[in-house]
């Protein structure tokens, strides 16, 4: 055991952050510590490196044992250049090959003793510096910065001239090299591109310390990591395996405790109207029998409700009108600022396909998509919709929220037809109650910010939905949410996403926005791994050289996008594969939506049983109906049936949900 956490406690003021939260970490260990936003994460972080003192509990650190620590907001100053600034981590062994230099020069001018010496301190110096890894310390903090999406000729860059996220890369970077026994990351990959995600995944993964990192990627989680730390209402809990294996084991927790909550609730409920009916017999030996079973009742160990049974945003896309079978068409696109993004692109997108645009920051994919919505005239080419589209677009910087207007307005002028109950209901299904109708859209957290934004793309009912990066600043249950609804979703989704998680859950169909060219993938983000080097070299080759055809002629690679599409789907086995997974993958899709519609079925059936067993017991309360024995006998049965179907019914439910 490297580290632990005993009991750790903190509050500020009222607001109980953290609740004897305690875990270990052993030595090489991949931890993930999740939470929705928050939760505490950040602030158990800062408890551990002793940034911040507990108000009980302690934390233990192996005795020798280092800890690096990356903040989510990181300061770098001065005017250094990239590479001084990342190198000044290997400043000892800098200092080191000075020192070796300054005695290979002097040993030309001394003899005796003294040479004996100078070599002596020589030989020892040089086994130090060859330990620390001297010789490679160069290509390490090269490889390191290249690997974090710095080009080789931004090195000389000086650091006052870069953005906060390319500082905070820099900071990455210098932690990684001081290599500390104990690496805490908290948000680690907010400003990397995919390349350098996957480049820091196979980095941590061949770490030899431990690690502990806070990140909303379930994808990169799921590669790093082999144990999570969730804290959920304070409280600490541990999951041994990846992420997709703590969610799991989380749902199917989630599940029970909800169920053992709705099954005591219904019992309590008909103990509850037991007694009533008992004590509205106003008979001696009906009223001990109803004294007793309140003793019974009180005695319960309630189950407490659990708490994102009411604190899950609730999200239906529905589309209003059903469009045709041509959504998009993009022929001959171009365009270009003071360099060309991309030039001659063609896409088609067919209703009921949900495709999801990737590519390297600064490829150009947001741009698409605002051509797309017309909010950015191209240089050439043209983009058509198809007949009875309507765009619902959500824009990754909320731009088209207002600041100065409440929520309520935001949705009321957006749109005015809804009556004032209907919108305090929509904005309560995206966790705004009470008061928090009349804050500011400018005083919203990120977060906060996605919700509303989803709340509107909700109401609008389109068929064609463009989203650039949906899950950014979502937390984790949030983004399960908006999975479930574009599953579920009947319209066509066009969406830009570095969630690779989020586009395994979701995309039917990828493109990728590579040299300047698109490259089409049939299926998800992990057939897009298996398939990209492959189709990348044959569609968009980075010296941007043409596709000789068999005759001799040339096809633009821009055009030959559309043969990435022949490519999967067409003749051949690696092509057949491809059809039989999109085959599948449909079929997959079939039985999804057949699930999602029989899960509603049973919900609405469980609330109808519900409804009809409480007027039952309305109805055997009153007089006229429990002084008819033949009519409580009916009503009995009919109960007793109700309870058996409720029973068939909470089953199925939970097996549908799963």
């Amino acid at each position: 055991m490297i580290l632990s956490c005993h009991n750790i406690s903190k509050a500020f003021g009222t607001d109980e952050v953290l609740k004897s939260v305690s875990f270990h970490i052993e030595e090489h260990e991949k931890t993930a510590v999740v939470g929705i936003n928050g939760a505490g994460k950040s602030t158990l972080l800062k408890i551990i490196i002793g940034e911040m003192k507990p108000d009980e509990g302690e934390v233990t650190v192996q005795r020798g044992k280092t800890i690096g620590y990356l903040a989510q907001i990181n300061t770098i100053t001065g005017n250094r250049t990239i590479w001084d600034e990342t190198a000044e981590v290997k400043q000892n062994v800098i200092d080191m090959e000075v020192r070796l230099r300054d005695m290979e020069s002097r040993m030309s001018s001394v003899s005796g003793a003294e040479l004996e010496s100078l070599m002596d301190q020589y030989h020892r110096t040089q086994e130090e510096y060859d330990r620390l890894g001297g010789y490679a310390w160069k290509s390490e903090v090269s490889g390191v910065l290249k690997g974090l999406g710095f080009l080789e000729e931004e090195f000389s860059k000086p650091t006052e001239k870069l953005s906060g996220g390319q500082k905070t890369r820099i900071a990455l970077g210098k932690l990684l090299l001081k290599a500390p026994d104990i690496l805490l990351l908290d948000e680690p990959i907010n400003h990397l591109d995919l390349n350098s995600i996957e480049w820091l995944e196979n980095y941590l993964l061949n770490y030899r310390g431990a690690v502990i990192v806070v990140a909303h990627d379930r994808y990169f989680l799921n590669k790093v990591v082999t144990k999570v730390v969730e804290i959920d209402s304070g409280h600490c809990m541990t999951f041994s395996g990846n992420y997709s294996e703590y969610a799991g084991k989380k749902r199917q927790l989630r599940e029970t405790r909800l169920k053992s909550w709705m099954n005591q609730q219904a019992e309590i409920r008909h103990q509850e109207e037991v007694i009533r009916k008992l004590q509205s017999f106003n008979r001696e030996k009906s009223i001990k029998r109803a004294e007793s079973r309140e003793k019974m009742l009180a005695k319960i160990d309630r189950i407490e409700k659990p708490q994102d049974a009411d604190s899950r945003m609730r999200l239906e896309l529905t589309p209003r009108i059903v469009s045709g079978s041509d959504v998009l068409t993009v022929e001959h696109l171009s365009k270009g600022f003071e360099y060309s993004l991309f030039k001659d692109l063609d896409l088609e997108i067919k209703r009921g396909e949900r495709v999801c645009l990737i590519g390297n920051n600064g490829t150009g994919k947001s741009t698409l998509l605002k051509m797309i919505i017309g909010l950015m005239p191209p240089d050439s080419g043209t983009v058509r919709l198809g007949t009875k589209v309507r765009i619902g677009y959500y824009d990754q910087e909320h731009q088209i929220l207002h600041g100065d207007k409440t929520l309520f307005s935001e949705l009321q002028d957006a749109y005015p037809m809804l009556d004032n109950t209907t919108i305090r209901n929509t904005l309560a299904s995206f966790l705004f109650t009470g008061d928090d109708v009349f804050k500011l859209v400018s005083d919203l957290s990120g977060g906060e910010r996605g919700r509303l934004s989803l709340a509107k793309l909700m109401l609008s009912e389109s068929n064609f939905l463009i989203l650039d990066e949906p899950t950014n600043h979502l937390d984790v249950i949030s983004k399960e949410i908006l999975e479930d609804a574009l599953r579920a979703y009947t319209g066509t989704v066009l969406c830009v996403s570095h969630d690779r998680y989020f586009i395994n859950q979701v995309a039917t169909r990828i493109i990728e926005l590579t040299n300047r060219q698109i490259v089409n993938y049939l299926g998800n983000y992990d057939y897009y791994l298996e398939k990209r080097d492959e189709l990348t070299a044959r569609f968009a080759p980075a010296d941007e050289s043409t596709v000789r055809s068999a005759s001799g002629g040339s096809i633009a690679v821009s055009n030959a996008a559309h043969l990435s599409m022949q490519h999967v789907s067409g003749s051949g086995s690696s092509d057949d594969h491809g059809a039989a997974s999109w085959k599948k993958m449909k079929e997959q899709q079939a039985e999804e939506r057949k699930k999602q519609a029989r899960l509603k079925k049973v919900e609405d059936e469980i609330a109808s049983l519900e409804g009809r067993d409480a007027e039952i017991d309305e109805e055997m309360s009153r007089e006229e109906v429990f002084s008819d024995v033949t009519r409580v006998t009916e009503l009995s049965k009919e109960k007793a049936g109700i309870a058996e179907k409720l029973e068939g019914l909470y089953d199925e439910w939970s097996s549908l949900a799963d």
